[in-house]
C-alpha cells in the first residue's frame, strides 16, 4: 500500500469509486440518447478534441489521443467521409495537413449535446425532488473545484 492509499479516508475512497462508476454509466446512457450517427468512441473523441482544442495535425492528434498516427489517419478519414471534419494545408509546413471541424461537425456535436442534456434534464425532473436537484448542483460545484485543483 502506498502513502496516498494509507492517508485516504474510507469515505473518500468510496466516493471516488462511486463517482467513477456513476460517471461511466452516465456517459454510456448519454451516448445511447444521441449516437444516431454510430460514431465509434475514437471518432467521437477526435471530433470532440478538435472542437475543443481547434485544428491539429494527425500527428498531434495521435499524441493527444495516445494512439498510433495510422489509427488517427483512419479515424479522420471516416469523419471526413461524413463531412464532419475537413483538411487544409498547414501554413507553417506545406507537407502537413491540419484537420478541423466543419460546420456540419459543429452542428452534429451541438445536436448531440442538446439531446443528451435534454434527456438528462427530463430524467432529473421525473426522478428527483427539487432538493435533490439542488444537492446535485452543489455536488457538481465540489467536483468542479476538485478538477480545477
Amino acid at each position: 500500500m502506498n502513502e496516498t492509499e494509507q492517508t485516504v479516508s474510507e469515505t473518500a475512497a468510496r466516493a471516488a469509486h462511486e463517482i467513477r462508476v456513476v460517471h461511466s454509466r452516465l456517459r454510456r446512457r448519454l451516448r445511447e440518447t444521441y449516437d444516431r450517427e454510430e460514431l465509434t468512441p475514437s471518432q467521437t473523441s477526435v471530433l470532440s478534441r478538435l472542437d475543443k482544442d481547434g485544428e491539429a495535425s494527425v500527428v498531434d492528434l495521435a499524441a493527444a489521443e495516445g494512439v498510433r498516427h495510422q489509427s488517427v489517419t483512419s479515424t479522420v478519414g471516416a469523419l471526413a467521409e461524413r463531412g464532419l471534419v475537413g483538411r487544409r494545408p498547414d501554413p507553417e509546413d506545406g507537407r502537413r495537413q491540419l484537420v478541423y471541424v466543419t460546420d456540419s461537425g459543429r452542428t452534429f456535436l451541438e445536436d448531440r449535446r442538446r439531446a443528451g442534456e435534454g434527456w438528462l434534464a427530463r430524467a432529473l425532473e421525473e426522478h428527483c425532488t427539487e432538493q435533490e436537484r439542488r444537492g446535485l448542483l452543489a455536488a457538481m460545484a465540489v467536483l468542479e473545484r476538485i478538477v480545477r485543483s
